[in-house]
């Protein structure tokens, strides 16, 4: 096979900062929108942009994410040119393959890439809220006769220095890196999104591993030694809404614009659509009883209580006189009687008994975690 470019996704992120809703999952698996999960983000993104050959790497907690990705159908990813492949840690004679950081984990698929032979490879985060033309990022890096091309978004000064920060010339390339600084020179924030000319990138790797030098992560080792190289090194600037959700309280705030229309994060664009796998749901039933503003609610829910400015995604079940707002309720959650929910996220297949109270405010979220129970259920008694 021989691919122009190939997607290569890091999708093995433990998401600590997410706390209950990845104790059993990946951060890349953890629901979106009502319908969707984050990485349906990254995917679609590769579809729509002609890149039909993706690898996703894997490894904390992979079974759920697995199951979601299954063949890449939902995306149009298992045609005779198209192939979604999952790439997870193993063992061989020469020991074990934990991926050990971003750099390493490409390392050890280096037999998987070299089977699709890239001229470029596109690597990619799974957890990351945006919509990208991929192609128009590799036009960029073929005009520039780039080695290397680092998608940078402008980030406000005040949270430059949460960031790696691209210090770049007026023609675009990049000449320095700085990872978090106190006092930025820029504030052309990384987006954690590379283009690389495989061979190059390939040699790197290969040398740096056989001599024991450390070529863990991209961020840390792999820019800094292409920099130092004096490599050709550019950045592609990107101005569209992009979101890093990998916080309880970032996750929360996407969820909120997208239900608000935030600019950027229109999902009903039917030019750059977000595809995803959805499970078969029956309809939604909103009773006599339940009221319903500026809220999202999708297949196979039962509403029987007011629900305002919330999300409530596949097979949710609500019953009299609770109540539900700003907040996130993820599938499978069944709710009880006369509960008060408000600024919370509750995590998928959590169970909230009658007269339970989960209350955060504008300054800290509460979080359900998945499967959590609190309360008792009648039909438990």
């Amino acid at each position: 096979m021989n691919v122009k470019m190939l997607g290569l996704i890091l999708a093995g992120g433990k998401g600590t900062r997410l706390g209950k809703l990845t104790s059993d999952q990946a951060k890349p698996a953890v629901p979106f929108g009502g319908r969707y999960r984050i990485i349906d983000f990254t995917l679609s993104n590769c579809a729509n942009s002609g890149v039909r050959n993706i690898g996703i790497i894997t490894q904390y907690q992979p079974l759920l994410l697995n199951k979601h990705i299954g063949n890449g159908a939902s995306w149009g990813l298992d045609g005779l040119d198209a192939s979604a492949t999952i790439l997870q840690p193993y063992t061989d004679n020469a020991g074990s393959k934990w991926f050990k950081g971003t750099a390493h984990a490409i390392y050890q698929n280096i037999d998987y890439i070299d089977s699709q032979n890239p001229e470029y490879v596109l690597i990619l985060s799974g957890d990351h809220i945006y919509k990208m033309d991929y192609e128009a990022m590799l036009e960029e890096h073929r005009k520039n006769k780039a080695s290397l091309t680092v998608a940078v978004i402008d980030v406000p000064w005040k949270e430059a220095l949460r960031f790696g920060i691209m210090n770049t010339d007026v023609s675009g390339r990049i000449i320095q890196f700085e990872e978090k600084p106190k006092k930025p020179k820029s504030n052309h924030a990384s987006m954690g999104i590379y283009i690389f000319n495989w061979k190059r990138l390939r040699e790197v790797l290969t040398t740096a591993f056989s001599t024991n030098d450390d070529m863990i992560d991209f961020g840390k080792d792999v820019i800094p030694y292409y920099l130092k190289s004096d490599e050709r090194v550019f950045s592609y600037q990107f101005s569209g809404y992009w979101k890093d959700v990998g916080t309880i309280d970032s996750l929360w705030a996407a969820n909120m614009e997208f239900l608000d229309g935030s600019d950027g994060l229109n999902l009903y664009d039917r030019s750059w659509r977000i595809y995803t796998k959805n499970p078969i749901a029956p309809p939604q039933v909103i009773t006599d009883h339940a009221s319903i503003s500026n809220s999202m609610i999708v297949d196979g829910c039962y509403v029987d209580g007011n629900i305002k400015h919330s999300i409530l995604s596949t097979n949710v079940d609500v019953q009299q006189g609770s109540e539900i707002v700003d907040s996130v309720i993820m599938p499978g959650v069944k709710i009880g009687k006369n509960v008060k929910i408000k600024h919370a996220i509750i995590g998928e297949n959590a169970k909230i008994g009658d007269g339970a109270v989960v209350e955060g405010n504008d300054e800290e979220i509460e979080v359900v975690g998945n499967s959590e129970r609190i309360g008792v259920l009648p039909n438990e008694n």
